[in-house]
């Protein structure tokens, strides 16, 4: 019985989503629309958040005055030493850059001399600033260090400061990462999994309350009702187009994504699909659902363009959740956007292995299994 129940179900399916494939409100908001938020989002974010290869050196305009002398070069060498790809440039040039240390006329002349020297830094970033002036006060102190080692030894600055350059240090220190990389994801990295996970569920919820509501309302679930079909069949059915239509329209967001927006989906793609696949399952059992609860065609588009993007708001698919309050990301991890978004952070950018979205994936199946099972208790064929 349970084989010619699928088997019906399955010819169900295939009929409904080729039927779903050929609407072209669903070509307009599944696949057309995602483009634009792709672009809007991934473009006006690029730079939010700290996106782009965490190891990659930090720009930062030096404005070196030529009296400034060599100790003005040795602090610029040890900077490079700290993360930044430093570049000498003029004070109008300098206007172009988020960081800029501008070292005063005769600075090597002034220390030397015993006087004080004030190096001025301008940043950008306020999150980055506090670091940023960690690593420039630690190559300034290493220039003083070397001044001190050069006094000991009675010989000459420059040479001892060349020397200090050239030469491996005393102590060395070895890093190593403690955990998964935290690097919050920005740009197209965030909005193409974002617009993702928020328009699959938008228009699975829309297509899911119109499509049932208005088969309900022009007797084609009544003539279902009459065939030799079991009802498990039909609700079996009517998930399967759904998840399919979910399923193609996730899909082309992955490939738009990596070969248009240069959106990396990690190292491990089996667990990014296995887990889109569920959230697909997931989203098929809330369409089904909210098509059997919804009362009128209005109420459907209405009531599903608030919740997908509640839902999607909360769940950080507009923003990275971990740039909000912890509260936030609390409430974030009850639903299942934030399930999803937290594990395709977690494989995309955050470094960590598959076992450590199990909890999401198993959540998420959860969901879609309890989803489904009030779906098939409140079918309705009137």
């Amino acid at each position: 019985m349970w084989r010619e129940t699928f088997k019906m179900g399955w010819v169900l399916a295939r009929k409904d989503a080729w039927h779903f494939l050929r609407m072209r409100v669903v070509w307009f908001w599944a696949f057309a629309m995602p483009i634009v938020f792709f672009y809007f989002i991934g473009t006006i974010t690029g730079g939010f958040g700290g996106a782009g290869d965490s190891l990659s050196k930090d720009r930062l305009a030096a404005v070196v005055p030529e009296s400034a002398g060599y100790l003005a070069g040795h602090v610029l060498a040890q900077l490079e030493r700290c993360g930044f790809s430093v570049e000498r440039v003029s004070g109008e040039e300098a206007q172009n850059f988020s960081r800029r240390l501008v070292f005063p006329e005769r600075f090597t002349e002034t220390v030397l001399s015993g006087e004080q020297a004030k190096v001025q830094f301008t940043y950008g970033d306020k999150e980055e600033a506090q670091f940023d002036e960690f690593r420039i006060r630690r190559a300034l102190y290493s220039a003083l260090a070397g001044l001190v080692v050069a006094e000991r030894l009675g010989e000459p600055p420059e040479t001892v400061l060349k020397r200090l350059e050239d030469g491996p240090g005393t102590l060395s220190l070895e890093v190593r990462r403690a955990g998964y990389l935290q690097r919050i994801p920005s740009g197209f990295q965030q909005a193409v999994p974002g617009t993702m996970v928020m328009t699959t569920l938008l228009v699975l919820l829309i297509t899911g309350g119109v499509t049932l509501f208005l088969e309900r309302r022009h007797g084609i679930l009544r003539r279902l009702a009459s065939a030799p079909m079991p009802r498990g069949a039909v609700v079996l059915g009517k998930w399967g187009a759904r998840f399919v239509l979910g399923a193609v329209q996730i899909a082309w967001a992955v490939v738009l994504g990596a070969l248009v927006f240069g959106v990396d989906w990690g190292p491990h793609r089996l667990a990014v699909l296995a887990l889109l696949a569920v959230y697909a399952a997931f989203a098929a059992s809330a369409g089904v659902l909210y098509g059997n609860l919804v009362r009128s065609e209005g109420q459907a588009i209405a009531l599903g363009v608030i919740l997908a993007n509640l839902l999607a708001a909360l769940g950080g698919c507009w923003w990275p959740i971990e740039i909000t309050p912890l509260w936030a990301q609390r409430l974030a991890m009850a639903l299942p956007t934030g399930w999803a978004m937290d594990a395709l952070h977690q494989l995309m950018s955050f470094g960590a292995p598959p076992a450590a979205v199990l909890p999401h994936i198993a959540a998420l199946g959860l969901s879609a299994v309890v989803a489904g099972w009030l779906a098939a208790r409140s079918f309705r064929f009137q």
